[in-house]
């Protein structure tokens, strides 16, 4: 199959997981912040779905990533770098967006706290992640 195929790919499908679990850390965090107000259920719930889609995305993502690089799962240089950023971020997303399924969109505050925390280090390692997927598009 073209390369190229996968490359566009992979560039699609990533954009899509990307932009759902920032969004739903932003939303998780938002309703935590506004704990007693009755907008923060549904600002919990618009971040329960947007992580359960986001980590179901990912898997697409990371499919097109090993058919692109020929099954690398390190590679060298940037892509050496995008991985080093990319397996833990999976990692942790895959984790969260289990957890928050198993327990669902009705958690306690102490557990949310945690649940942020954890969510946050995935969306700071996804975004060092994308950030090193475009510096390899930059030096093509």
């Amino acid at each position: 199959m073209d390369s190229t195929l996968w490359a566009k790919a992979h560039g699609a499908l990533t954009h899509f997981p990307i932009a759902l679990v920032l969004s739903s850390a932003a939303l998780d965090l938002a309703g935590f912040a506004l704990a007693d107000r009755p907008a923060a259920r549904e600002l919990h719930a618009a971040g329960y779905w947007t992580m359960i889609v986001g980590a179901a995305g990912s898997i697409g993502a990371v499919f097109s990533g090993l058919v692109m690089t020929k099954g690398s799962v390190l590679g060298h240089d940037a892509l050496r770098m995008h991985h080093l950023f990319v397996w833990p971020a999976f990692g942790l997303l895959i984790g969260v967006a289990t957890w928050r399924a198993v327990v669902g969109r009705r958690i306690t505050r102490s557990l949310l706290a945690g649940y942020l925390i954890v969510m946050l280090m995935a969306a700071a390692l996804m975004t060092a992640a994308g950030y090193w997927g475009g510096e390899m598009m930059i030096a093509r």
